[in-house]
């Protein structure tokens, strides 16, 4: 009579795969916040670059060189539709006046006031 060949010993791996299947699985909750290493929970930072609402609506934007004998430059822009550049000192300092006057009577700087 012949005997039976030896039954195959299950390598490590064998038996620590027939192990996991024994236990239930885990189930992590939809809403549990997520771990950096254990027991250390990660925080969640709110966005940097929220934005709040606010829009630039009137610019005066002035060029001033350094030097005296150069002639500094002014220009006004405004969302209602103002686009205004003036060169030269005195032109230019008339602009600035202008533009200041400007925000007051603005439409949309006004409407912008009362909603504030």
């Amino acid at each position: 009579m012949t005997t039976p060949p030896p039954a195959p010993s299950k390598s490590p791996l064998d038996q620590r795969v027939a192990e996991d299947a024994k236990q239930p699985p885990t189930q992590q909750l939809a809403g549990a916040p997520k771990v950096v290493a254990e027991g250390v929970p990660s925080s969640v930072r709110p966005d940097p670059h929220a934005d709040d609402g606010r829009r630039p609506v009137a610019w005066l934007h002035i060029v001033a060189p350094p030097s005296y004998s150069a002639s500094p430059s002014a220009r006004s822009w405004c969302s209602c539709g103002r686009d205004i550049f003036a060169a030269g000192r005195a032109r230019a300092l008339a602009l600035i006046a202008d533009h200041e006057q400007h925000r007051i009577v603005c439409p949309l700087l006004d409407q912008r006031r009362e909603a504030a």
